[in-house]
């Protein structure tokens, strides 16, 4: 995201894009309350307390199509605890970007409902970097921000799940100006090899962004906008995983530049 130079006079306004954000903000406000509606007719479902946690290596930690460890190796911890439709869930990893680092903790608030074929995640995610040069203007918590998430999914036929998402991140100033993700997913589950249970599956996603007093040519990577993309195959056996993914951008940047991404894991509970 970070990659431009601060600007010292008033932010510049896209009047497209401010009306692209708030109709889609609108949307998603429309989608709350009718999922509200909905579940408030719904009877109270079981409710009990399930953990899990999962570890995780990579050749790369990409954030939207970017590398946030400079094309290095990466390695995180997911922890979740969740009761009912409810979750608090931490993240964290190495990242090596522009100022950012060499830690990244996240924090995320959510609820998954599910509603007819659909199922919901509703969330806010908070992020936090180690900072290394202290904030270029202010201190370390200058870089933290909130973004909100508006997830779906459905299994149309067997094996195929589909997927949309939004992301709603307000202006925070030098941490995050204005932007707004949408992202499309498609997964499908093959017959078993042995041992091994497949999936292939890719995802499409487009961020469009805001200015402000610190970002006036572009929060990604000197980009107000862009499109990025990635497709691959994931062989699970019983709590392990191997994953072999494809990325592209439309940046011309380094940093998002297509490239293989390999990753392993293990799920440490369930």
């Amino acid at each position: 995201m970070y990659g431009t130079e601060a600007y010292q006079g008033g932010p510049r306004q896209n009047g497209g894009t401010r009306m692209a954000k708030q109709t889609l903000i609108g949307m998603a406000g429309a989608v709350l309350f009718a999922l509200g509606s909905t579940l408030t007719g719904a009877h109270a479902e079981e409710r009990k307390v399930g953990y899990a946690v999962t570890v995780t290596g990579a050749s790369d930690y990409m954030f939207r199509g970017i590398s946030y460890t400079d094309e290095d190796v990466t390695a995180n911890l997911y922890a979740e605890v969740n009761y009912g439709i409810a979750y608090v869930a931490l993240w964290t990893s190495n990242i090596d970007f522009g100022a950012l680092g060499p830690w990244e903790q996240d924090v995320y608030f959510g609820i998954r409902p599910v509603t007819g074929p659909v199922s919901w995640d509703l969330a806010a995610y908070y992020y936090m970097y180690g900072n290394r040069d202290e904030g270029a203007f202010g201190s370390t918590s200058d870089v933290d921000y909130v973004e909100f998430k508006i997830g779906a999914t459905a299994t149309p036929v067997t094996n195929l799940t589909v997927g949309a998402t939004v992301w709603l991140q307000p202006d925070q100033g030098y941490a995050a100006t204005e932007n707004i993700s949408v992202e499309g997913s498609v997964s499908y589950t093959l017959p078993k090899l042995g041992v091994f249970e497949p999936t292939i599956s890719g995802l499409i996603g487009h961020s469009e962004s805001g200015t402000n007093d610190y970002y006036t040519t572009g929060y990604w990577l000197g980009e107000d906008s862009y499109t990025y993309w990635n497709a691959g195959l994931k062989l699970t056996a019983d709590k392990f995983f191997v994953d072999l993914r494809y990325w592209d951008t439309t940046i011309d940047d380094d940093l998002a530049d297509s490239r293989f991404v390999l990753s392993a894991g293990v799920n440490l509970l369930p």
